[in-house]
């Protein structure tokens, strides 16, 4: 632009036979200095974030001051002195305002400033109403036009942004499902070949992808009798152009059969010409196998290939009715695997199978010929010996069973180390029907488990009487459940941020007449195994809600639902029910539901959930990370809130404890699919700062307040939802009380003291005075035992010491009287 202008000073000068002024050869000098520095003001802006004022600076400095300058010398040229061929004056000015505007075009503020500063600069001058009037009102039209533009340009930049954000959505939703195996895409041109396909399909086949693209698409599947009917079909498709859908074909895999079902749809261009297929497979191998095997599966294991439990009963069957008395001897084994849940929640269900499998193999091995051995589910196994043993020989058999089960297993590169647990009944000697066998078999095996596992037990009457008594607490539950006999307790839901109740959680408990009060952990497996988990859980949800009308209406009740309660198809019903007859809103009753749901994941599943939100109810999944180990089920189950377990909060405050990592990655998990989070079981000041800081959205435990009554639960909310944390600062380690004499050395001096109590981190010790706090000690323990220790506390001759590392309790106390009196672990050391 500078060289322009000068070019056109030149061009008027020699037009006109004149020489500018000074005044205005020295305006014109500063305009061209000014626009040659408009490269470095474009920099500038490009490498900064610039805000808008910051932009119009660079603006006014490059662009318009250097227009208006030449517009005002060239005006006051013209104005001075009017020789012939004046003309080229505004020439030249019109041919710098194009030049701008060409310069500028794409950015319509700029230059609609450019265009006003030259000629505002010729009105200044020249002082010609008309041109003033032509100005302002193009002034007005460029600025609206400008703020109009920078709208509309606005707008289209925020929709561009839109569809690129819903664009890399789409590829990240689509590229997930190809990662996780759920399903592969494909795609041809018009002449079958392949463009583009999955990785995974890649991995299966078992050649690279680079090497299928180009190929024929039919080349992906098997060329075999039993795939050629479908092949046919794939081929009579492919041809006629026309779509197809769940279309199964067997995959072109040398490792191992796999079968696939295809769909693919004909893509066609603006102007209807064929352009090739493009579709989606998915995995059918599983599937098919369980159509194929369905027979099988009626008697035998799918996974071990042992006996199931309708054959199994089948066998002892055969057995106890034998012809010959003679012949209906025989021993009955129930094995439950010990640790085997912890396999399956570290390594997953896959490693869980493969040890399953090997136990298989170990147990038949050890059992031999002359035994029946089958597998009732889960982790049960039954053994069946026929004829008569002597109880030595049996136990001998189940010493080895046990011991040869709890060899270590290799699983994936994984050292796994189990236990089993053996009952044993034999027949006729515990009873002469199926039933009884299993029955006293399994008394046994709860005895087994009970004395400590990995052991073995046979069958005694004495058992029947543990039997016994958990029938009379059935009896007594069904009781206290048509009697009123249970009671709903209410635990507070702190909001982290402002320290106000949110809600409260309905725990059950139960005052037995005379067992007294009786934890859920007591009778709810006995409810469920009788049958009554349905009618307890409508019970509870209906108090609730009843109680729930009685409270401020910010507050919500949290109930929990059992995942018997989930399976019936009747529990949205139940649930609107509830609600109805309380005349409460939906959205103030929580249904916290637990991971276990999840292992029976099917249509059902989802079902459920969806008609429950239809309702209106917030849906929580409490004691998240402690079962079902996979993450999938987030994607769809519309969870409002995700309930920490208590089992990440304890310890979290400890150095080295890996807890409070866990739990600020479930926090973010959380906040990224737009659900709270509730810490449990906070009990100490530290916990709650620990949870408070790591983003935790609500509180539940202790620390504000234990479960409490109904009407206690009334009580508190009449004074207000305002809660404050009242507990201790940390979880005291435990402590023993010890009197011993130590030596501490600091600085070369030694001094004798009498350790009065100790715990693996500190100590409280006597005989010392007035020691400053921090000062570091090497106390001798014992005469092997040396720690270092730092000072926290000193008064009266009592001073409290810190282990900079901590120390077996067992180890430092050995030797020494120890002793649980309480009345000296008031110290803290």
């Amino acid at each position: 632009m500078g060289p322009a202008m000068l070019i056109a000073v030149l061009v008027h000068g020699w037009a006109s036979w004149s020489l500018p002024p000074v005044t205005t050869g020295l305006i014109v000098i500063a305009a061209v200095v000014l626009t040659l520095l408009s490269p470095i003001g474009g920099r500038y802006e490009r490498t900064r974030a610039m805000t808008t004022p910051r932009r119009w600076v660079i603006v006014a400095a490059v662009v318009v001051m250097p227009m208006f300058a030449f517009g005002t010398a060239m005006s006051l040229w013209i104005a001075g002195a009017r020789p012939p061929g004046w003309q080229t004056g505004p020439a030249a000015m019109v041919v710098i305002g194009t030049l701008a505007s060409i310069l500028c075009s794409g950015r319509l503020p700029t230059m609609i400033s450019a265009l006003l500063a030259l000629w505002f600069a010729n009105a200044v001058v020249t002082l010609e109403p008309a041109t003033m009037l032509a100005l302002v009102i193009g002034a007005g039209v460029g600025v609206y036009i400008s703020f109009r533009q920078i709208e509309l340009n606005r707008i289209a930049q925020a929709r561009q942004e839109q569809v690129e954000r819903a664009q890399q959505r789409a590829e990240l939703i689509l590229s997930d499902y190809e990662l996780t195996r759920q399903g592969w895409f494909w795609e041809t041109d018009r002449r079958g070949l392949i463009t583009y396909v999955s990785p995974t399909i890649a991995e299966v086949v078992g050649r690279p992808t680079s090497e299928l693209v180009g190929r024929p698409f039919v080349e992906l599947f098997a060329r075999e009798t039993d795939a050629g009917a479908s092949e046919r079909t794939l081929l009579f498709h492919l041809n006629a152009r026309s779509s197809f859908q769940n279309l199964r074909a067997r995959a072109a895999s040398s490792e191992e059969e796999r079968w696939w079902s295809i769909n693919g749809l004909p893509v066609y261009d603006d102007f209807d010409n064929f352009q090739g297929f493009r579709g989606s497979g998915s995995d059918l191998t599983e599937r098919k196998r369980s159509e194929e095997h369905a027979t099988r599966l009626a008697h035998y294991d799918s996974l071990t290939g042992l006996a199931n439990r309708l054959q199994m009963s089948k066998s002892l069957e055969k057995v106890l009715n034998a012809r010959a008395a003679e012949h209906r001897a025989c021993a009955v084994f129930l094995l439950d695997l010990d640790r085997f849940k912890q396999v399956n929640d570290t390594l997953g269900h896959p490693a869980g199978d493969s040890l399953l499998k090997q136990v298989a193999n170990r147990l038949e091995r050890v059992v031999g010929t002359p035994g029946r051995v089958g597998r009732l589910g889960g982790d049960e196994f039954q053994v069946i010996i026929p004829g008569r043993l002597e109880r030595e020989e049996l136990g001998r058999l189940a010493q080895r069973v046990i011991s040869t089960l709890s060899e270590p297993y290799q699983i994936d590169g994984h050292r796994v180390v189990i236990g089993v647990s053996v009952g044993i009944a034999l027949a006729p000697d515990d009873g002469v029907t199926s039933e009884a066998i299993i029955r006293n078999a399994d008394l046994a095996l709860y005895a087994a488990k009970d004395g400590g596992r990995g052991r073995h037990h046979f069958y005694a009457p004495d058992l029947h009487s543990d039997a016994e008594e958990r029938r009379q607490l059935e009896q007594d539950l069904r009781d206290a459940l048509l009697q009123g006999g249970l009671e709903l307790f209410y635990q507070p839901v702190v909001h982290t941020a402002s320290e106000t109740v949110a809600g409260f959680e309905a725990l059950l408990r139960w005052n037995h007449p005379t067992r007294g009060w009786l934890s859920p952990t007591k009778f709810v497996a006995i409810a469920e195994d009788a049958g009554m988990i349905a009618q307890i859980g409508e019970w509870a949800l209906r108090t609730a809600c009843r109680d729930l009308a009685h409270w401020p209406a910010p507050v919500r009740v949290a109930v929990n639902v059992s995942p018997l309660q989930f399976a019936n198809p009747a529990l949205p019903a139940i649930v609107t029910s509830a609600l109805a007859s309380a005349g409460v809103a939906a959205e103030r009753l929580e249904l916290e539901i637990t991971e276990s749901v999840f292992l029976n994941d099917d249509e059902g599943t989802d079902a459920m959930f969806a008609a429950l939100k239809r309702l209106g109810v917030r849906l929580a999944l409490d004691d998240f990370g402690t079962g079902y180990s996979s993450l999938g089920y987030l994607k769809k189950a519309p969870f409002d809130k995700i309930k920490i377990d208590q089992s990440f909060v304890r310890g979290a405050t400890e150095k080295g404890s890996c807890n409070g990592a866990i739990i600020a990655s479930i926090v973010r998990l959380a906040e990224a699919l737009g659900m709270e989070t509730t810490a449990e079981g906070v009990e100490t000041l530290d916990e709650l700062d620990l949870v408070r800081s790591l983003g935790c959205s609500h509180v539940q435990g202790y620390i504000y307040d234990k479960p409490l009554a109904a009407a206690e639960a009334r009580q508190r909310l009449a004074l207000g939802i305002t809660i404050a944390a009242d507990g201790p600062r940390s979880t005291r380690p435990t402590r023993r009380t010890v009197l011993r004499r130590v030596v501490l050395e600091h600085d070369g001096h030694r001094y004798e003291a009498t350790v009065r109590n100790m715990s693996s981190t500190g100590a409280l010790v006597e005989g010392l005075w007035n020691v400053p706090v921090g000062t570091f000690f090497h106390v001798h323990l014992t005469e092997k035992l040396r720690v270092r220790a730092t000072t926290r506390w000193c008064e009266d001759g009592r001073t409290g010491i810190e282990f900079v590392n901590p120390v077996l309790l067992e180890e430092s106390v050995r030797g020494a009287a120890a002793v649980n009196d309480p009345s000296e672990l008031r110290q803290t050391a």
